[in-house]
């Protein structure tokens, strides 16, 4: 980071890539899609943040805002997990994710049930973030990756959905839903016009991070011009990363950076200060004292035991 970036999110990816002997043999993959071996959630990875970030000095640390991202979206426990980390290591994290529901290559890789932007273990987990005040950065394809003409992007309207159920959250919809073959859909812009105009979607952010995302942005005049016009018009809800995953130098740290620089060209300079650095600022200072706040008042208090589910069984209506 050196001097050139302020502040970033900072978490582990939540699903690890089993080593199946019988899948590769001897070869160690440490990329999910280097073997046909499936994915598991992997729940140390918020230990080893925290620690991580628990051995920086207090200036380090205020560089950095931690997120949980290793549970199961699928998983009715999931919210308890989260829980469970806030109490375990108070005044460290500051949100959860990012996260995957719908994410091209991945989603069907991982072991056990698929997840789901209609599952209520999701609700629940949107629900606690609310009460806490912990950012939830969502990763969520907005279509699938390879659709027919025509067909109907039936995950745009869950997320929509998902996202109006939970007013009193702050999400930030990481990608703008895009990825490596997920294309934008027919009028994307437009769509996400509607979406920034709805006053049901207020607590909705926009994420451009990610080199996959900035290549369908910059790709032509049009689009550059296109995108910056948008953000131009909601200053405010857009929010810039760079999405590298342990970047060997800051060169390749900051390469996304460059590529949009056509793209901050057309920026108000209200705007590009916002996108690059004041959103976020607003976004996860709230996020701080929030947290803060809800682990101070629940510090004594017991775990939660969940109600038991109603069973029927011989004998019983």
């Amino acid at each position: 980071m050196g001097t050139k970036v302020g502040r970033s999110t900072l978490f582990g990816i939540p699903l690890q890539q089993q080593w199946d002997y019988g899948n590769s043999g001897d070869f160690a993959p440490t990329y999910y899609l280097a073997s046909d071996a499936p994915l598991y959630y992997y729940s140390f990875t918020d230990a080893y943040i925290a620690m991580a970030y628990k051995s920086l000095t207090k200036t380090e640390q205020q560089r950095f805002d931690p997120m949980i991202t290793g549970f199961n979206p699928t998983d009715m426990y999931a919210a308890d997990h989260i829980r469970r980390v806030l109490k375990t290591f108070p005044g460290v994290f500051s949100g959860i994710g990012e996260f995957s529901i719908h994410k091209e290559f991945v989603s069907s890789k991982i072991s056990g049930q698929t997840a789901s932007l209609t599952n209520p273990a999701l609700d629940r987990i949107l629900d606690f973030a609310g009460e806490t005040g912990l950012v939830v950065l969502i990763h969520n394809d907005v279509n699938m990756p390879y659709p027919k003409d025509g067909q109907e992007p039936y995950i745009l309207k869950q997320l929509g959905a998902l996202f109006r159920r939970h007013p009193h959250t702050n999400i930030i919809w990481a990608h703008i839903g895009l990825g490596r073959v997920v294309q934008p859909v027919q009028d994307q812009l437009k769509l996400i016009d509607r979406a920034l105009s709805d006053s049901t979607l207020n607590h909705v952010s926009i994420d451009i991070s990610w080199t996959e995302v900035a290549k369908y942005i910059v790709a032509t005049p049009q689009s550059v011009k296109a995108t910056a016009a948008l953000i131009n018009k909601f200053p405010d809800r857009f929010l810039f990363g760079t999405d590298e995953v342990a970047p060997a130098d800051q060169e390749k740290y900051l390469k996304i950076y460059y590529l949009y620089a056509p793209l901050f060209a057309q920026l108000t300079p209200e705007a590009k200060q916002k996108l690059l650095k004041g959103n976020y600022e607003k976004l996860f200072d709230a996020a701080r004292i929030k947290v803060r706040s809800w682990e101070k008042e629940h510090a004594n208090q017991p775990e939660p035991i969940p109600a038991p589910t109603p069973v029927s069984g011989p004998g019983q209506q």
